[in-house]
Parts: structure tokens; sequence; C-alpha cells
């Protein structure tokens, strides 16, 4: 079997595959691409049991057949490579040879059907959605889920879809993130948890893509399909927190103010608070937002006045300033509000502006106690 193919055109291809692959694999044959060739076609696929992502390549070739080559191997080699043909022979020893414009080299290999097959979706739903719409959801959200191994449900991003709007979900009990689609809908209503590590994959490759994104779902498994590549994953098995009884509805204290002056106050703030807690002190009245901070251990505090918008009663409340900074990070609105009821309830941050029409973004962020 031979075929020849273009030397940075399969690097790309692979170092997007790349991202499937585990440090540390339970099973040897995980550390290979499978490369799947049907003559003008090379079908390459990564796995690590729970997630598999294959794209299908053109090279030229007369061949059929599959084999299991060395990924890091392949990679590291690939990278080395200016842009020239290069030429795969696998031969009947083990032995693939890949032949250069100045060299050759010689990988083992391993038997492609020792590769763990990827599920094959039985009676699956299915919705289209636009690629840059999918990867804009991905990373409002997904900063938000969950790391703890005792919650999995937590751990992803929950997809909510129904014949009026997709919805997707991120929390960790300390933030939470919801963001709607009222400008996509599904034609039936259908929810599911989506793990990290394939929404992370997905997110990279269509950060700015504008190809449509088919995903087929069931009860346990999900199927991405755009372009010329497939990813499949396991999803989280579990039922999603009731998320709306935590969001509070009265909030009749609003404060609107400029996110970018906001987020560098608090950055520079936070930096003389407790190294623990991270505890910031928002302290508002009447147009002025007072922001704190303390570490009593070393005698560090700082404080800051900005000017904003507000409507309210005068009110002091603690939060996590970390939380803070990476909502404020992920939201590219000029203004955002802040909805507050009392200093013991979550406040709600959304963006004021910068929004698509039919993109809602709802942020919650739990409180600290404030030491008095």
């Amino acid at each position: 079997m031979k075929f020849i193919v273009s030397s940075t055109y399969l690097l790309k291809q692979l170092q997007v595959l790349g991202g499937v692959i585990n440090s540390s694999n339970t099973l040897p044959i995980l550390d290979n691409f499978l490369f799947d060739i049907d003559h003008n076609a090379l079908t390459v696929s990564a796995s690590d049991l729970e997630t598999t992502m294959s794209s299908t390549l053109e090279i030229e070739s007369d061949s059929k057949g599959s084999v299991a080559i060395p990924a890091r191997l392949l990679l590291d080699t690939l990278k080395t490579f200016p842009e020239q043909p290069l030429t795969f022979t696998i031969e009947d020893n083990n032995i693939v040879e890949i032949n250069s414009n100045h060299g050759k080299y010689a990988l083992a290999y391993a038997d492609g059907a020792e590769f763990p097959k990827a599920v094959a979706l039985e009676d699956p739903s299915s919705t289209t959605i636009a690629g840059d719409i999918l990867a804009t959801a991905i990373s409002k959200t997904i900063f938000a889920a969950g790391n703890d191994d005792l919650r999995p449900v937590m751990s992803g991003v929950f997809f909510q879809f129904s014949t009026d709007n997709l919805t997707f979900v991120a929390t960790d009990a300390h933030k939470l993130v919801k963001y709607t689609r009222e400008d996509v809908s599904a034609s039936q209503v259908a929810e599911f948890i989506m793990p990290k590590k394939p929404l992370t994959l997905l997110k990279g490759i269509l950060a700015a893509s504008d190809e449509n994104v088919t995903i087929d779902y069931n009860d346990s498994n999900a199927k991405f399909t755009f372009e010329n590549t497939i990813l499949i994953c396991r999803l989280i098995d579990g039922k999603y927190p009731n998320y709306e009884a935590v969001i509070p509805k009265e909030n009749p204290n609003k404060l609107t103010i400029d996110r970018t002056q906001f987020l560098n106050s608090v950055k520079r703030v936070s930096i003389f608070s407790n190294k623990t807690t991270h505890q910031i002190r928002l302290k508002i009245a009447g147009a002025e937002l007072n922001i704190s901070a303390e570490d009593i251990d070393y005698s560090n505090k700082a404080e800051e006045r900005l000017t904003c918008d507000y409507q309210g009663d005068d009110m002091q409340i603690g939060f996590n300033s970390r939380f803070l900074t990476e909502m404020l990070n992920n939201l590219n609105a000029t203004d955002v509000q802040l909805e507050m009821s009392m200093p013991n309830r979550a406040g709600i941050l959304t963006p004021v502006d910068g929004l698509d029409e039919g993109e809602h973004v709802t942020m919650l962020v739990m409180p600290v106690m404030l030491n008095s």
C-alpha cells in the first residue's frame, strides 16, 4: 500500500486530531492515529475511548487498507518539513516508510483492526447549527463548568434544545452561565450534558468557521459532523440540576457600569485580597461604587472608587474576585449590568450591549460572606 499527500496539509489535520489523544493511555493502541486508506480518500482517526474524532483528506493512491501509526513520532516528524509531497509506503513487515524530497524515515505500525471502532448512534435526533454560533456558545459557557469528579454532571455543559431556542448552561455551584440563542431552534425538545474535552476541541476548530455543524444525539452519545470532520463522544450520564431555581427573579438593585473599567478595577484591587478567599467588597451608594479588598495577615489593602449608574438601596456585597474577573473577561459588551437583591443572594451579571439579535447571556455569581 502507498499514498502521496502534502506535508503541511497532513500536519494541519493531524494537529487538530492530536488533541484527542491522552498523554497516558491504558490501551497502547490509543497512542496511534488510525489511517484508513480508500483510494483517493484517507480517513485519519484518533480516540481516547470516550471521544473519537476523524477527518477525511484527499490523497493520491490506488490502495485500500488500514494501519495505526504512532501519533507523537509522526507529528514531531511532520512539524520539521517545509511544504512538499510525502510518499507513505506501507510494507508487509510492519514498517511504514515515509519518503520526502531529501530523505526517508521508517517507523513501526500496528494493525488497524486493533483500533477501537467509533460508536454508531442508534435512532438519533438531529439539529443543525452554524459553526461560529456553536463555538461562541461553548466559549461563553465552558469556563463556568466545574472540575469536581464527585459531581460529574457539573463538569460539562448542559445542552437544552427546544422548538423555540437553544440554551447552553454551565455551573460549578459558585458561578453559572446561561447562554440562549433564539435565532436557532431544534425540531424537538432534547437535553444532554457534553463533557469538556470534546467541547474544547470543537471550540478550537469552529472558532472562525462559517460551516454548518450537524449534531446527532441520543441518550448516551453525540456526534458532530462538519466539513470533512466527525467527532463522536460519550455524554455525561445523570440529571442536570435545576438551574432555573437558583437564578433569583426579583433583583431591585441594578448597577450599570463600563465593563473594561470595572474589570481593570477588580483585577487591581484583588491583588491585595486574601490569597485563599480572593474576596473583594463592593459598596454601592448613589452613583458611586467603592471596590475594596484587604488581606489582614499581611496588612495589605486597596480601595478604588468608580462612578456608575445605580438604582436601588445602598448596599455592600462580597464576591470572589476570580469569578468576577472570569465573567467580565467572557463578555464583549461595552457596559454591563449587575443586578442584586441582598448581600447573601446571587448577583446577576448581564451585558447591556454587544449581543447579536436573538442572543442572550445571563451570568450568575454567588456572593461570599463579608467579615464586617
